[in-house]
């Protein structure tokens, strides 16, 4: 594969594009085909958000990859690093004239999502809780995008602060479950103790069950919508709960969780 589209990691850009198509179909159903232009340029924004992030990534990463992954372009002297900082550079110029063409508040957020990519990748991804904040702000920032393309923002800013929570929490528990192996990250059970970071975990999984109801009482989502994501919160409690006994088995579950929370919210768009 050609060294410029392999540090792109393009199946990663594009399951992140199609993601979009997702997030359009729980803001407006069917309806968000008739709105192509929108679409096509929100799916394409996130395709070169995520390509620019991943070709930073390798930069940053690039003296770590000479030993773990040696065949990437980077330290394998295909790309050089100034290279891959300008290419970076060119992807996300790309969407923010990309996010631009949709309105100016997906250009705002576009913006907002690259900026707070640079800082983790640059720095954040090593200060532990700060860095798993960073992530869970990416995950939720891709509802907000879907919510400014489609012009139904308020609604979609539930569904990210949500996932917000959801991803905040497997982050902590996925940190608690590594924390004999992190020698040079300052996470959070790290510097608090395991018992008070489950706590977190468990308090953030908490909130998004919480906030799980607000579309069927305030946004005229279904009943079906409400059934399938009791499903998903049962799924999050018994995460939650678990683990304290188990990280590894209590992040899977959150997993599941998501997977699910992302199915009852595409049930609650479509019905």
């Amino acid at each position: 594969m050609n060294p410029y589209l392999k540090i792109l990691r393009p199946m990663n850009c594009i399951m992140s594009s199609i993601a979009v198509l997702l997030v359009g179909l729980i803001a407006s159903g069917v309806d968000s085909i008739f709105q192509w232009k929108e679409l096509l340029f929100g799916m394409l924004t996130v395709f070169l958000v995520t390509a620019g992030g991943n070709v930073i990534n390798d930069y940053y990463d690039r003296e770590v990859d000479k030993i773990n992954h040696p065949e990437r372009p980077i330290p394998s002297g295909k790309i050089s690093p100034r290279t891959a900082v300008i290419y970076s550079g060119i992807l996300f110029l790309l969407a923010i004239f990309t996010s631009y063409l949709i309105s100016t508040c997906a250009l705002l957020i576009a913006s907002y999502a690259i900026f707070v990519l640079l800082l983790y990748e640059s720095s954040l991804k090593y200060e532990g809780f700060v860095g798993n904040i960073s992530v869970s702000i990416l995950v939720g920032m891709l509802f907000v995008f879907g919510g400014a393309i489609f012009g139904k923002l308020p609604l979609m800013a539930v569904f990210a602060t949500m996932a917000f929570f959801a991803n905040l929490g497997r982050e902590v528990i996925k940190d608690i479950e590594d924390m004999t192996g992190d020698i040079n990250r300052r996470t959070l059970p790290k510097r608090i103790g395991k018992e008070k970071a489950g706590m977190v975990a468990f308090s953030s999984l908490i909130v998004g069950v919480a906030l799980s109801p607000t579309p069927y009482l305030y946004f005229s989502f279904s009943i079906y919508y409400l059934l399938s994501v009791l499903v998903s919160d049962g799924i999050f409690i018994y995460a939650a709960l678990i683990q304290f006994k188990d990280p590894h088995k209590g992040q899977k579950y959150v997993k599941y969780g998501m997977l699910m929370g992302l199915l009852s919210y595409l049930i609650g768009g479509l019905t």
